[in-house]
């Protein structure tokens, strides 16, 4: 598939209701996917043996698009206490660690936590979850950054069983 054609197929999908297309030919397949808020997410299988050296770069200009996956804080290999319990995402969203820029963190390293206590808010599709502590004990670590998107199951707070 020419890189113009699915120049064509984006701005197609823009102007349309379409939240997903498909397409497949031979070795070559091409998902583009478009959300509520009108973000694309292009994603292009192609088996590299296959192509061309001269289709290459308009392959790889059509995927930039991809958000990239954040990535993991190196801290939690080298946790500060080896019988440090992980607070994990239970969600796909934004990471925030107080209610408002203007309000104070809901915990901060050394603070004793206990479950039930707010650690932060995720915010999800405009909703905002708080996310509480599952267990008693102190916060060792913060692994995510102020207002950074967070995946699935990504390690958030390291804390230390009481």
């Amino acid at each position: 598939m020419e890189f113009k054609q699915i120049q064509e197929l984006i701005k197609a999908i823009n102007k349309s209701n379409i939240s997903e297309l498909s397409v497949e030919e031979g070795d070559f397949k091409i998902t583009i996917k478009q959300q509520a808020s009108d973000t694309q997410f292009v994603t292009v299988h192609q088996p590299m043996q296959a192509m061309p050296m001269q289709q290459s770069a308009p392959q790889q200009a059509i995927s930039a698009p991809q958000p990239q996956a954040p990535s993991q804080a190196p801290a939690v290999a080298s946790a500060p206490a080896d019988n440090a319990t992980t607070i994990k995402s239970p969600m796909i969203g934004t990471f925030y660690r107080s209610s408002s820029p203007d309000k104070p963190l809901f915990v901060n390293v050394g603070d004793e936590v206990k479950p039930g206590d707010v650690l932060c808010i995720i915010e999800a599709m405009k909703l905002f979850n708080e996310i509480e502590c599952e267990v008693s004990g102190r916060i060792v670590k913060v692994l995510i950054d102020d207002a950074s998107p967070v995946e699935y199951d990504q390690p958030l707070f390291l804390v230390e069983p009481a």
